[in-house]
């Protein structure tokens, strides 16, 4: 397991270090224009980070409920949807990014989740299946990376 602490993001500071993990992993790393990366659900959506003991951020998840939740994921009552779940290179293979799934599913309970759907990079669609996540639907183009829905029953 990894050394990391995660909390639900409560301040700017906090803030501010999830969107620098999501910088480097997402629009350095994976080249997603910036403009794609932040979008309208930041502002509502429930955040978590993980940061290391010297307090740099490690990892960072979103998660999106409630009424925004039924209109992206088609209307299913209950279920929520994890995305922008992000580990930088130097805490991969640590067990960090299972521990941020779990906080995220532990959180989405809290939040009156039932279900989790979310849009898996199809690189990532073995760590997902091995978390309990079950591909569904055709590959489709996010941002120029191939993804697929997938879901997990809570």
């Amino acid at each position: 397991m990894s050394a990391a602490t995660i909390r639900v993001i409560a301040s700017e500071a906090d803030l501010e270090l999830a969107r620098a993990v999501r910088h480097e992993v997402f629009v350095v790393e994976q080249n997603v224009p910036e403009e794609l990366e932040y979008d309208e659900y930041d502002a509502t959506s429930a955040h978590l980070l993980a940061v290391g003991a010297d307090g740099v951020g490690l990892g960072t998840g979103r998660l999106i409920f409630g009424s925004q939740a039924r209109e992206l994921t088609g209307g299913i009552e209950g279920r929520v949807l994890l995305g922008r779940l992000a580990v930088v290179a130097a805490a991969r293979g640590t067990g960090l990014g299972v521990e941020l799934v779990r906080a995220i599913e532990a959180l989405a309970v809290e939040r009156g989740g039932v279900e989790v759907e979310l849009h898996a990079q199809v690189q990532a669609l073995g760590f997902y299946e091995r978390l309990g996540y079950v591909a569904e639907g055709p590959v489709y183009d996010d941002a120029g990376i191939p993804h697929r829905t997938m879901t997990r029953v809570l």
